[in-house]
């Protein structure tokens, strides 16, 4: 069945100066998204899917590289956010197969994909009480809105969407009630002990140190990992899942978010924000500027972002 957005070939992305505008293009956003990422494999249609066909456990770098600049092309690449949708939706058509309780899935049927986009909102309301600060309920408002319209980039139909808040959270809470487990990709997200290979991105001299120095750097790594995943997923959802969560660990979090929630506002621009974003909101800035003139497509930034 196909859940193309009905009427609109090239969706929008979010406006410029929204709720997401100002948060996923945020470094805190990297703190926020391994939840999200359990959230979504915590279904065992998605889970099963990324289980068989996903590249996580032998290239968690290149993977993770390319999750995010997905990510940001739909919030900031304008002309391209469309196209990206496209070619997400060319990528997850061959990915079927039976998931842990013996159904058949396929990565495009309606339920399974709206639940990957569904997980962003709930952990983005809930980390930013954590990392930014508790949203507005105009803002959880505008939130959700604008992560419609990311569903509709996606090429998701209304249908298949909760349209408002109000619907959102009983779907939300049938979902974890009746489908949500500890598959075997949550578990390898928040293990502690299962080896990763050291990154393959960025700068050779870091790339060698790194590979030197993995064995001290990994575990402390993997431990706040798991720290993060957990503490700023849902609590409902954490349940859902079965991961613990003690009190200690809640006033760990609290008083390293503070910290966060300090230090990252005074960062210039260059350090608060990931390329794509960066990019996209010198180009806002200079179309203001120009009262509107010629415009340009703040997504239409280099591939090798």
């Amino acid at each position: 069945m196909s859940s193309e957005a009905a009427g609109d070939r090239n969706p929008a992305p979010p406006p410029p100066g929204g709720v997401l505008w100002s948060l996923s293009g945020d470094i805190r956003a990297l703190l926020m998204l391994p939840a999200a990422l359990t959230l979504q494999v915590a279904h065992p249609a998605v889970g099963a899917g990324v289980d068989e066909h996903s590249v996580f456990r032998t290239d968690p770098w290149g993977r993770g590289e390319r999750s995010l600049r997905s990510l940001q092309l739909w919030v900031y690449g304008g002309e391209a956010a469309a196209e990206e949708g496209r070619r997400l939706r060319r990528l997850h058509r061959t990915i079927q197969g039976t998931d842990t309780r013996g159904r058949r899935y396929h990565a495009l049927s309606p339920a399974n994909y709206a639940w990957v986009h569904a997980t962003g909102f709930p952990v983005y309301q809930h980390a930013a009480r954590y990392l930014v600060r508790p949203l507005t309920a105009a803002q959880e408002r505008a939130l959700y809105r604008e992560w419609l319209q990311v569903g509709r980039i996606l090429g998701i139909h209304d249908r298949d969407m909760p349209q408002t808040i109000e619907e959102f959270w009983p779907y939300f809470r049938k979902v974890l009630a009746g489908e949500i487990e500890a598959t075997a990709v949550v578990e390898d997200l928040v293990a502690t002990d299962r080896p990763v290979p050291p990154p393959d991105r960025g700068p050779l001299p870091l790339r060698m140190l790194l590979k030197a120095l993995w064995p001290v750097v990994f575990p402390p790594l993997a431990r706040f990992r798991r720290f993060v995943t957990i503490g700023l997923m849902p609590p409902e959802a954490r349940e859902a899942i079965g991961l613990e969560w003690t009190d200690e660990q809640e006033r760990a979090l609290r008083r390293f978010c503070g910290v966060v929630r300090r230090v990252v506002p005074v960062l210039p621009e260059r350090l608060r924000y990931l390329p794509y974003a960066r990019r996209a909101r010198a180009a806002h800035r200079e179309t203001v500027r120009g009262g509107g003139g010629l415009r340009r497509k703040p997504g239409a930034p280099a591939r090798s972002a």
